[in-house]
């Protein structure tokens, strides 16, 4: 399955469905299907029914399929990712819909190479004891629209690895992705070891209570993330969640602004500035403020915003009217506080598409609501310190923590300051640069578990201790 029409032939509704539409176009790209709750429980039956025998085949054997179940992205890649383009909004090039689907197959062959031994915790004249990790059973999946595939393979990857099966529920914005996705690697993969079941959130409610699935693994907002706490607690399911961030920057006064600027700009700007792990609020020192606006200005100048199948595009629209309107009420509300706009902010109103420009925001209070807020979207606030203290207490100051970063010519300086940040993870002169190999985790009330790395399966086995 190599071409775009093959593709989106094979995931369209053959009947009555839900039209998916451009967000840089307007234009449809497909009916996806929408599926039912009695569809979920069947999905949910074959996935149990097949568990077994897809566990009994061992690492090594899955460890084969998952290779090439990547092989097999590879090469329905490029129609992978114009549907990509076509229904998330990204464009193909730059750090968008050719670098997410190469991720997705980077991250099935990394799952795959991982290895997972018995851990020896004891051994000694009074015994051994060792540590395994066994396979859960049924994982559910809920994942975002912002990064579709990719983050549906940091989901399945690992599940499918320890010997689970797997039931997804992709967002109803971005569905087809998603069963594209599904389509390509179930030419591998054995039978109903992996469904997709592409329904509204009386499906995602029913998955994230449903007895016979043992854990689900969600990727989203703080609020969804907690009801799924509750609607999971009676069945006692394993969680990993991966919920909201307002990722803070903060830029020690020895950085130096033009060495820096395109990799600051591409920490807040990446798929548009969708993304959980994006910056979403810079922190400079007055001495160097001016500077870091001026050379983060001359960045954004340079980077074409359009139609994500023009191949000159690198930054493309938000992907539905819904996260366009926040974005935009928050850089008004912003403006109308006194906050300086140093680049964009003026949408064109009779454009068609949900663009909005890429915007700087200076001289804005902490507590302005585009600070204060997740904008998850093309909007920086950039706000000036005097002192190290006072830069950490505010990035410090909200309830959630995914990432974070600091900037500096000094890496030690910097490693101190880092350590004072309350966020899973904090890059230094880099910004939500994830790693397959690297446990990935937010702290406060950006969620808990771990993806990635080693300590990412482990996460999707149950532990058994075997003692004698």
């Amino acid at each position: 399955m190599t071409t775009y029409s093959d593709l989106l032939a094979a995931v369209a509704a053959t009947g009555e469905g839900r039209d998916i539409h451009d967000p840089a176009t307007g234009d449809l790209v497909a009916a996806a299907p929408v599926h039912t709750v009695d569809d979920l429980e069947k999905a949910v039956a074959a996935a149990r029914a097949a568990q077994p025998s897809w566990a009994a085949q061992g690492h090594a054997a899955r460890r084969e399929v998952l290779n090439r179940a990547a092989d097999a992205v590879d090469a329905s890649a490029e129609a992978l990712a114009e549907l990509l383009s076509r229904e998330q909004g990204k464009p193909l090039n730059g750090p968008n819909a050719r670098f997410e689907v190469g991720g997705a197959a980077a991250w099935l062959r990394a799952a795959a190479a991982f290895d997972l031994e018995p851990e020896v915790l004891v051994d000694d004249d009074g015994g051994r004891a060792e540590l395994h990790f066994r396979p859960l059973g049924v994982v559910g999946a809920i994942g975002p629209w912002n990064w579709p595939m990719m983050i549906s393979v940091w989901q399945l990857a690992p599940a499918l690895r320890m010997g689970n099966t797997v039931v997804m529920k992709p967002s109803e914005y971005t569905p087809l992705s998603v069963l594209a996705l599904a389509a390509v690697l179930n030419q591998v993969l054995p039978a109903d070891v992996l469904h997709v079941v592409s329904g509204g959130r009386d499906v995602g409610e029913t998955l994230s209570a449903h007895p016979d699935v043992d854990k689900i693994m969600f990727t989203g907002s703080t609020a969804t993330g907690k009801a799924i706490i509750r609607s999971s607690a009676d069945t006692v399911k394993r969680l990993t969640l991966e919920l909201g961030g307002n990722d803070a920057g903060i830029v020690l006064p020895d950085a130096d602004p033009q060495a820096i600027a395109e990799d600051l700009f591409w920490g807040a700007f990446i798929n548009t500035g969708q993304t959980c792990a994006a910056m979403k609020r810079l922190y400079v020192h007055t001495d160097i403020y001016d500077d870091v606006v001026s050379a983060l200005a001359d960045v954004a100048a340079r980077m074409p915003m359009g139609v994500g199948l023009d191949e000159s595009n690198v930054l493309g629209p938000l992907q539905n009217k819904a996260q366009y309107n926040i974005v935009a009420n928050l850089v008004e509300a912003a403006r109308d506080a006194g906050a300086r706009i140093v680049v964009g902010g003026n949408p064109e109103a009779e454009q068609p598409g949900y663009f909005y420009p890429t915007t700087l925001v200076a001289d804005i209070d902490n507590d302005n609501p585009l600070v204060a807020q997740e904008q998850f979207g093309p909007a920086l606030p950039i706000i000036r310190y005097s002192t190290v203290d006072e830069a950490v207490a505010m990035a410090n100051g909200l309830d959630v923590g995914l990432g974070a970063s600091v900037w500096s010519s000094d890496k030690d300086a910097a490693r101190e300051v880092a350590a004072r940040i309350q966020a899973g993870t904090v890059w230094i002169n880099k910004h939500g640069a994830v790693d397959p190999r690297v446990p990935f985790g937010g702290a406060k009330q950006s969620g808990y578990g771990l993806e990635f790395g080693v300590e990412g399966l482990k996460h999707l086995g149950a532990p058994q201790v075997i003692s004698y």
